[in-house]
């Protein structure tokens, strides 16, 4: 089945690259960590690798698998922007939903990240721990923060905020919201304790979790694969079941990202509680040509309503360019063989489709459907 005229919502990304970037840049970026290191070889050796140079090869106008250095040259030879057109304008990506809470200094704006695309509507994430540091490293008291914190938060303009409670503390957020007392301490203990500032304290990520969900604002936690930052065994979703079953009744949506290699997990925490979402982000396109056995197993538990597209590209155009591809070509396949097996028909597939690329996430975030 062909849906090229779908247009998705990408419900997590990041910002481009607004510079040409070196060859240890561009293979970093190719992976969740700094690179092959001495003992590897390069960046292209993977399957992203690979799928880069079979799919994005040709949009800059070389033969496919072409060699990195072909590649490389090729693209500074056309220059970042250019490159961030050709690739952005064929994801048919309608709406960029960006956080912008890492490393924004070093990519565009939301709204520059989405005019690559030409007509496309540009929103923002803000990112809980960073906001609070902000706050922190401005001045603001124990006693003036949470009005601070809200006030932050509410003017932001943003359609939801992010957790990444995985990356700090893991994903034991508490099903009760920790009391005032017990957050001013955390509070005065990392202003006392580091500069900047860092959220790392657990009394902190349930604070600003629990206050994201007071005011109502749609809630991503980063689940599983992450760079070297990550303890993975702290990352799985099936942590955060006493806060979801302790917000379940709130009807704030929590969406799960990225979720590999967990993601059977979270499909399993999407069809149990009512308010919770889920997505395959970076590992579609780090997978490569495997992310196709991906989303059939996400989609053995999780409801077709609760399955949003992400591609968490950061810097590298051809990262939504995978992502928005790979994405289409497995639930292309999916579709086919379901179909081709006589359990589904085509009308259903049409709803599936229309589900998982935009209403879905039009639905969560309150985007307008025109």
């Amino acid at each position: 089945m062909e849906f090229e005229g779908c247009a998705l919502v990408d419900h997590h990304c990041h910002g481009l690259y607004d510079h040409n970037v070196s060859r240890a840049k561009f293979e970093a970026s190719l992976n969740e960590g700094p690179g092959p290191g001495v003992f590897g070889t390069d960046g292209f050796d993977s399957m992203l690798g690979l799928a880069l140079r079979r799919w994005c090869a040709p949009i800059l106008n070389l033969e496919p698998f072409c060699g990195p250095d072909d590649y490389l040259l090729r693209r500074t030879e056309l220059g970042f922007a250019e490159v961030n057109r050709r690739f952005l304008s064929l994801c048919g990506i309608s709406d960029f939903i960006v956080d912008t809470g890492f490393a924004p200094e070093q990519v565009t704006s939301p709204a520059a990240t989405a005019a690559y695309a030409g007509q496309a509507e540009a929103h923002e994430i803000i990112r809980l721990e960073s906001t609070a540091a902000a706050l922190i490293d401005g001045g603001t008291t124990t006693a003036d923060f949470d009005d601070a914190l809200r006030e932050r938060l509410s003017g932001s303009g943003a359609v939801g905020a992010k957790s990444i409670a995985a990356y700090r503390a893991g994903l034991k957020i508490s099903a009760q919201k920790p009391d005032p007392a017990s957050v001013r301490e955390a509070l005065a203990a990392c202003a006392r304790d580091a500069e900047p500032a860092r959220i790392n304290d657990p009394v902190l990520h349930s604070y600003l979790a629990w206050t994201a969900i007071e005011l109502q604002l749609p809630l991503q936690f980063h689940v599983g694969y992450g760079d070297n930052d990550v303890n993975l065994l702290d990352c799985d979703p099936l942590l955060l079941t006493p806060f979801l079953r302790a917000t379940h009744a709130s009807d704030v949506p929590i969406l799960l990202l990225h979720n590999y290699p967990f993601h059977r997990n979270s499909g399993y925490l999407a069809q149990v509680f009512g308010h919770v979402f889920v997505d395959l982000g970076l590992a579609t396109h780090n997978t490569g040509a495997f992310s196709q056995t991906l989303l059939p197993e996400l989609l053995e538990l999780a409801p077709f309503g609760k399955v949003l597209f992400s591609s968490d590209a950061f810097g590298l155009a051809e990262l939504y360019y995978l992502g928005s591809l790979l994405f289409r070509q497995a639930l292309s396949n999916l579709i086919d063989q379901l179909i081709g097996s006589g359990d589904m028909q085509t009308a259903d597939a049409d709803r599936l489709v229309a589900l998982i690329s935009r209403q879905n996430a039009t639905r969560v975030y309150g985007l307008a459907t025109g």
